[in-house]
C-alpha cells in the first residue's frame, strides 16, 4: 500500500460525494425546467465521472507494476465460467419474460406500474433515443463500478480488514455511494452489491460480476423504457415491439 493508493481512494471519495451533493440536487432542478435534457446531461457526467475514475485507476496500476489478477481482472475457467454463464442466462430470460408481459399491458396498468418508480423515474429512460444513452450508461457502470468497488477497494481494505471485512466495506461503499436514489435505493443497491461480491468471491474474478452488472442496468432500462414511454392512441404496444390493437 502506497501514498498514490490512498489518495486515489480520497479521489473517488470526493468523487462521489461531488455527484451526491452536488450532481444530483443539480440534475433536480434541471429535470424541473426540462426533463429529456436533464437525463442525458446527469448521464454524460456519470459516464465522464466513472470512465476518468477507472482511467486513473489503471494509471496507478501501471506505475506500480502490479498484476491484474489482484484487481480480479482474470479469465475464468472449468466450473466457474459455466456457472457464470448460466447466472447471466438466467438473468436475460428473467428479464426476458417481464419484458413479453411489459409490451403487451394497456395504458392504465402501465400508469399503476409507472406510479412505482416515484421520484427515480425522472433519471430513467422515456424515449428510444434515451433508452441508447441508458444502455452506454449501464455497461459504463457495469465495468467501472465493479473495477471500483468489487477490484480495486477489495484489494486496497484487504490488508487491514481481511478478505470478508473488506468485501463487507466494498458493499457498504457501493451502496453509500447510491444514497441519492433514497433508503430504499441503498437497501436494493446494498443486497445488489453483495450478490456481486459474493459472485466475485466464488469465481475469483470480477468478469462475471461485471457482466451481471451491466445486464441488470440495462434490463432495469429497458423496463422504466416500457413503463414510462408514452403510448401512441389506439394501440397497446410500445413502438412497434408488438401489434396494433
Amino acid at each position: 500500500m502506497t501514498t498514490l493508493d490512498f489518495l486515489y481512494v480520497a479521489l473517488l471519495t470526493t468523487a462521489f460525494l461531488l455527484d451526491g451533493f452536488v450532481l444530483w440536487p443539480s440534475f433536480l432542478r434541471r429535470s424541473q425546467r426540462a426533463p429529456a435534457r436533464a437525463r442525458l446531461w446527469i448521464w454524460s457526467c456519470w459516464m465522464s465521472m466513472l470512465w476518468t475514475l477507472v482511467a486513473v485507476g489503471v494509471a496507478s496500476w501501471f506505475l506500480k507494476n502490479r498484476t491484474w489478477e489482484a484487481l480480479g481482472l482474470v479469465a475464468i475457467s472449468g466450473w466457474k465460467l459455466w456457472a457464470a454463464v448460466g447466472l447471466v442466462l438466467a438473468l436475460a430470460i428473467a428479464f426476458g419474460g417481464s419484458i413479453a408481459k411489459l409490451v403487451r399491458i394497456d395504458d392504465s396498468k402501465r400508469k399503476s406500474v409507472r406510479s412505482q418508480y416515484g421520484t427515480l423515474a425522472v433519471m430513467l429512460p422515456h424515449t428510444r433515443a434515451e433508452l441508447y444513452w441508458f444502455v452506454a450508461l449501464s455497461l459504463t457502470a457495469g465495468f467501472c463500478e465493479e473495477f471500483i468497488f468489487r477490484g480495486y477497494l477489495i484489494w486496497f481494505f484487504q490488508p487491514t480488514l481481511g478478505l470478508w471485512g473488506a468485501a463487507g466495506m466494498s458493499v457498504i461503499a457501493f451502496a453509500a455511494a447510491h444514497a441519492y436514489q433514497g433508503m430504499s435505493g441503498i437497501v436494493k443497491t446494498g443486497i445488489l452489491g453483495t450478490l456481486l461480491t459474493i459472485v466475485v468471491l466464488a469465481c475469483g474474478s470480477i468478469w462475471p460480476a461485471i457482466a451481471l452488472h451491466a445486464l441488470i442496468d440495462i434490463g432495469a432500462g429497458l423496463t422504466a423504457w416500457l413503463v414510462l414511454c408514452e403510448v401512441p392512441t389506439g394501440t397497446d404496444t410500445i413502438d412497434g415491439l408488438g401489434e396494433s390493437v
